[in-house]
């Protein structure tokens, strides 16, 4: 029976035209060689199983190559390019920085170096994992490394680039391998399952071009892994159950019964996942991803963000029609902090538990704020149409306001004769139409007498300035006057809070940027919002620029009641003594005896 070789051995790149995912990489490396442009130190970067000593040996063979061909490849059929692939070639030299890594294994390559190449141009020293290199064989090798004779060419690589001396980094060509892309993986390995007769599935190739996260020689591993495993086919299941992932149709299935309010099937559905051997970490950490993609599906121009399959594909852009952008971000934020404090909490199982039951009231608290803003909760749990009794009329004795009223503005409103009225209360809508509407009175301002000496300012009166009440009133409001009260919904209320935060920006005012973009208004009832600040300054600066925000807002919804108020929120740090002086004091506070025994030696502080 023959000896089995791994397929990150079998199907190693021979040619650069073979390897996946790096054309920046290899098309400059053949331009070199064509134009005979090459340098002397070439420093070959990135993170594991991308292929840096794979095109390291493909440079070494292709250098020497007699009969290179017009684009660039090795023959693999001349002597020198013969003798590399059978491993006895004397003019390619590996070096395994790893475990050679001292002065003495330097010194021993620079002697070798000082012998000319035999039958060949050029003379290639591979040094992988050349980051854990000694400092002391670092510096033995600057000085070879910066003259080397003019055969000599020296091919490093390495996943630590920032470990690198950088008197060694100047004297490089430094190439950055990038990550592979997940359609370029899983289509390597299903010409490598075409080649060796496996039945494959998309979907499950694509699973592993996942797991794999950018290293091909980690997805060839798992491919023959899966493939002893499924008995040559590999599909999705046999994938997600061999490398234990979790299948996407619980994702969906959680999210439908996210949006359907389904408390009880969600947690049904997190307990099953927790039966199956999954942790709660992982699970929050893909339905955090299961968002984004759903966000992400949502406009045609970041489909392309999506890294699966085009069946899984399909099933994102159908179920992101049914969640909307405000709950997506909501949930995301949500799962976000379960995250975080996940490791921390004794209770973890509850954390995941208690995100879920978030996400499940998130559709019922999102459809209040996108209905029409009069739109009221009756007694029994259904919503009805809220009376538009914006009227202001002078309180009577005989119709006074009740101190439990709801004051939903201070700014008077005009009664709106178009709203829809209750129909058991008719009578009452015709006096309140015919009835005149009396202006409310305006606060009155006492001012003292300055003779009493009270007070050591003057406050001129009205009639010192010559303007009426009604001039001195409109030149202090900054407000934009009206009367329209449309309604609108929480989505473009946002909308144009963050169009504002854009013009804030524009501005050049940095400091209220942070302010409007930290943290989204919250609607504390119709037209009321409150947004946090982190102190008392940010707070001051939004009252400062509170004119023009409620100005631009009100005009563009056309509603000038809106309201938008600031809260601190701000943590109090205590202080530790640092100093002696504050150590001192902070002991003495706690013992008073402390003073007195410093006053009688006359004790002072070092």
């Amino acid at each position: 029976m023959d000896n089995f070789i791994v397929s990150a051995r079998k199907y190693r790149p021979a040619t650069f035209e073979t390897v996946v995912g790096q054309q920046h990489i290899t098309n400059t490396l053949k331009n070199a060689i064509k134009n005979n442009q090459l340098a002397q130190a070439f420093l070959f970067c990135g993170p594991r199983g991308v292929g840096k000593t794979t095109c390291a040996r493909i440079l070494a063979k292709t250098i020497n190559c007699t009969n290179l061909q017009p684009n660039g490849e090795a023959c693999g059929e001349c002597p020198s390019c013969k003798a590399f692939e059978n491993g006895n070639s004397f003019n390619v030299h590996e070096l395994d920085a790893a475990s050679n890594n001292s002065v003495d294994d330097i010194r021993s390559l620079i002697d070798q170096v000082r012998i000319p190449p035999q039958a060949a141009r050029y003379k290639v020293y591979i040094i992988d994992e050349v980051h854990m290199l000694s400092q002391a064989a670092f510096n033995a090798f600057l000085k070879t490394l910066e003259e080397p004779p003019h055969y000599a060419i020296f091919i490093l690589a390495t996943t630590e680039k920032h470990k690198i001396l950088p008197t060694i980094l100047s004297r490089c060509q430094i190439f950055d391998f990038n990550r592979i892309k997940v359609d370029d993986m899983a289509g390597h390995l299903a010409s490598i399952a075409v080649k060796e007769n496996i039945s494959y599935e998309p979907d499950g190739l694509h699973i592993i071009a996942q797991k794999a996260d950018g290293g091909l020689r980690d997805a060839l591993s798992m491919f023959d892994q899966i493939v002893s495993f499924s008995g040559g086919k590999v599909t999705y299941r046999s994938v997600i159950d061999n490398l234990n992932i979790l299948d996407y149709d619980y994702y969906f299935n959680i999210t439908d019964s996210l949006l359907q309010e389904d408390t009880a099937k969600v947690l049904l559905f997190f307990d099953e996942i927790l039966s199956r051997g999954f942790d709660g970490a992982h699970f929050i950490a893909g339905l955090s991803e299961h968002f984004r993609n759903l966000l992400v599906s949502k406009d045609q121009a970041t489909v392309k963000l999506l890294e699966v399959s085009e069946g899984i594909r399909n099933k994102y852009l159908q179920q992101s029609q049914t969640g909307s952008v405000s709950f997506l971000l909501s949930a995301m934020n949500i799962a976000n902090q379960c995250d975080i404090s996940y490791k921390l909490s004794k209770n973890q199982r509850l954390q995941v538990e208690l995100a879920l039951l978030k996400m499940c009231h998130l559709p019922s608290v999102f459809n209040m704020a996108t209905s029409p803003i009069a739109a009221t909760s009756a007694t029994d749990g259904s919503l009805k149409k809220k009376p538009d009794t914006s009227a202001v009329t002078a309180p009577t004795p005989e119709n006074k306001i009740s101190n439990d009223a709801p004051v939903l503005s201070d700014t008077p409103l005009a009664y709106n004769k178009s709203a829809p009225q209750p129909q058991n209360n008719q009578a009452a809508q015709r006096a309140m139409e015919t009835a005149p509407v009396v202006p409310a009175e305006k606060p009155k301002i006492f001012i003292p007498n300055p003779s009493l000496g009270s007070l050591s300012i003057k406050i001129p009166s009205l009639n010192d300035t010559g303007k009426t009440e009604e001039e001195i009133a409109e030149e202090e409001d900054p407000y934009l006057k009206g009367d329209a009260r449309e309604d609108f919904t929480m989505d473009s209320f946002l909308k144009y809070w963050s169009d504002f935060a854009a013009k804030v920006k524009a501005e050049g005012k940095k400091n209220l940027v942070t302010i409007f973009t930290s943290n989204a208004p919250r609607m504390l009832k119709p037209y009321e919002f409150e947004v946090v600040v982190g102190n008392k300054v940010q707070e001051n600066l939004f009252k400062e620029e509170r004119p023009e925000m409620h100005n631009f807002l009100r005009s563009k919804l056309n509603n000038f009641s809106i309201e938008v108020h600031a809260r601190v929120d701000e943590q109090q740090v205590v202080r530790k003594p640092y100093t002696a002086i504050e150590k001192f004091q902070h002991m003495a506070a706690r013992n008073p005896q402390l003073n007195d025994l410093r006053s009688r030696f006359n004790l002072d502080f070092d």
